[in-house]
């Protein structure tokens, strides 16, 4: 059914109000005093870009009543009324971090508006919501456009975006108003720790925990540091130093290439220090105490994920055979079990490029992890398709450079293959290699199962897999992700950290197929490749340059377990 047309005639005689002329922030005020009372639709009339003082409003998406999704605008500040001195924003991460302390300055002084943005919690990430393009900030809000009903409140909208916004500009992203302290604290903090993850591959480590880093958070929901929490303290054994740019020298256990068990007893800080290595992809706000916890660009956590969907995925090396006579070398379920899920999950960790594994042992599937002497004498080889983890392991790393991270609390077996041992013991780390070596010399009965890791097959995705007929894409928090018809589960992600990066994955599929990154001709890895390549040259706008809500951009191994858990995937063909 068409709309009636308001009695609020315009010059075209269609019902509409006059395309403003006077785009200054003065004709916006008068624009939004004429449209007080009237039809909620006249707030379309705003579209497009308003010149204040020093920046420019873009309006880019208008919602139609007020119930709509919120409005989107877009806040240039040109360098010269910005005024950032050009080393704050010298390199690709001195610019996430003036975006990140700029954007999180906007949020707090937006409380209380209409006008809202995205700026994240403990983690930097490179968002859509704030850029620092040569000096020029560029800031991406929505705006609930006020209404009675559905009658236009320009009383309000006059306060959010003539009042409010141009006071949060002149506040928040100016560096003559700004705390300017602050500001060099943030940036310099984000530059220490993107300085000092890229210096552990050539240290040989895998990973870095700094003294006096504070690694318990106050709650399962609340990601901020636990107040009066035992302070980190490494291991004489393990300390190592690093120079970094602004801090200077700083000291902390290093975690070398290999293979690292974590052991100790219930409730003592295990999973609480795997946990903050599982975050140390991502730089840190200051003061959150994880600001020096780095792991490699590449590590990944895995899981086992029941019910979840594996398609022609080789996880020939953890199962060798099943009882249907299915070829494990290509195997396919739309309802993975805890190991075949787990096992995927690791082949296609390392497909994507992985070099560095972490596991936890409570959210590991058992019968993937451990078979003991008492059980393999029970059950013959012959009756039994699953070649534990424990077994493959040290041939991940010996032909494929996969280190692995491991808290393991319930199978000394691991003793056997590790190439040091970790304890935690009332939050305080020890390393206690030598005591499980010893331990280790006791006979258990217990043989190999498998003295190799084979190459994994490198698969070849079909683009028309991926819906990219305009579809919708939509966050579940982190949990899920919306893409089109199709909704891919997310759960068992477990490094994702903010909404945002999911809204991301959605958009870079769409991206990659659009493209022609994924062609039907490429690897998974090589879409990959081609992916990071985008994103090294292009940032945000190699995930998408046309998407005017919220986004962050996603690393390549989410994008690959999104792409791995898309009930729609299909793979074409294998390549050697």
């Amino acid at each position: 059914m068409a709309q009636r047309a308001s009695n609020n005639r315009g010059p075209s005689g269609r019902g509409q109000s006059a395309e403003p002329t006077n785009r200054t922030a003065q004709g916006l005020r008068d624009q939004l005093r004429s449209m007080h009372g009237a039809s909620y639709g006249r707030y379309k009339s705003l579209t497009g870009t308003w010149s204040f003082d020093g920046f420019t409003l873009q309006v880019q998406r208008v919602q139609p009543d007020p119930y709509a999704p919120a409005s989107r605008c877009e806040v240039r500040v040109t360098p010269e009324h910005a005024g950032f001195p050009p080393d704050l924003w010298s390199s690709p991460a001195r610019a996430r971090g003036l975006a990140g302390v700029l954007v999180r300055a906007v949020h707090r002084r937006l409380k209380d508006s209409k006008l809202s943005v995205d700026a994240g919690r403990q983690q930097v990430l490179d968002r859509s919501a704030c850029q620092i393009v040569d000096g020029t900030v560029i800031l991406r809000l929505g705006i609930d456009m006020p209404g009675r009903g559905r009658s236009i409140d320009g009383k309000q909208a006059e306060q959010a975006l003539c009042r409010d916004l141009p006071d949060t500009v002149e506040a928040a992203l100016r560096w003559h108003t700004a705390d300017q302290s602050r500001v060099r604290e943030f940036v310099d903090s984000i530059e220490d720790t993107d300085a000092l993850r890229h210096q552990l591959a050539p240290h040989n480590l895998v990973a870095f925990v700094a003294d006096g880093a504070v690694l318990p958070r106050r709650s399962g929901i609340d990601d901020r540091p636990l107040q009066q929490a035992v302070p980190f303290s490494s291991p004489e054994s393990l300390r190592v130093e690093f120079d970094l740019p602004n801090r200077g020298r700083v000291s902390g256990m290093g975690i070398p290439e290999g293979i690292s068990l974590i052991v100790g007893g219930g409730f003592h800080g295990k999973s609480t220090l795997l946990r903050a290595l599982e975050h140390g992809i991502y730089d840190h706000v200051p003061g959150d105490g994880r600001e020096l916890v780095v792991c490699t660009p590449d590590t990944v956590k895995v899981r086992a994920e029941d019910g979840r969907r594996v398609h022609r995925v080789d996880v020939s090396p953890f199962v060798s055979h099943l009882p249907t006579g299915s070829d494990t070398s290509d195997f396919s379920t739309d309802n993975a079990s805890g190991s075949t899920s787990q096992a995927a999950s690791i082949v296609e960790a390392v497909e994507a490029g992985s070099n560095a594994l972490l596991l936890d042992e409570d959210t590991a599937a058992t019968n993937l992890m451990i078979r003991d002497a008492r059980m393999q004498e029970l059950v013959a080889k012959d009756s039994e398709p699953l070649t534990p983890f424990l077994d493959l392991i040290r041939p991940l790393h010996q032909r494929h450079g996969v280190s692995t991270v491991m808290v393991m609390g319930g199978s000394g077996d691991y003793m056997d293959v590790a190439d040091r041992v970790l304890m935690l013991d009332s939050y305080r780390c020890y390393e206690v290699t030598d005591r499980a070596r010893a331990l280790a010399t006791t006979p258990t009965g217990r043989h190999r199962e498998a003295e190799t890791f084979p190459d994994t097959r490198a698969r070849v995705p079909d683009p028309k897999s991926v819906e990219t007929d305009r579809p919708k894409v939509r966050s579940r928090g982190t949990d899920a992700l919306t893409l089109g018809q199709s909704t891919v589960e997310l759960r068992a992600v477990e490094q994702l950290v903010d909404p945002s990066q999911v809204t991301g994955i959605g958009l870079a599929l769409v991206t990659c197929v659009r493209s022609g990154m994924l062609d039907g001709s490429r690897t998974v890895h090589e879409v990959l490749d081609a992916y990071d390549a985008e994103v090294a040259k292009r940032g945000i706008h190699a995930v998408d340059d046309r998407y005017v809500g919220d986004f962050a951009v996603p690393r390549r191994f989410e994008l690959a377990a999104a792409l791995n858990r898309l009930r729609t995937l299909r793979v074409g063909a294998f390549r050697d």
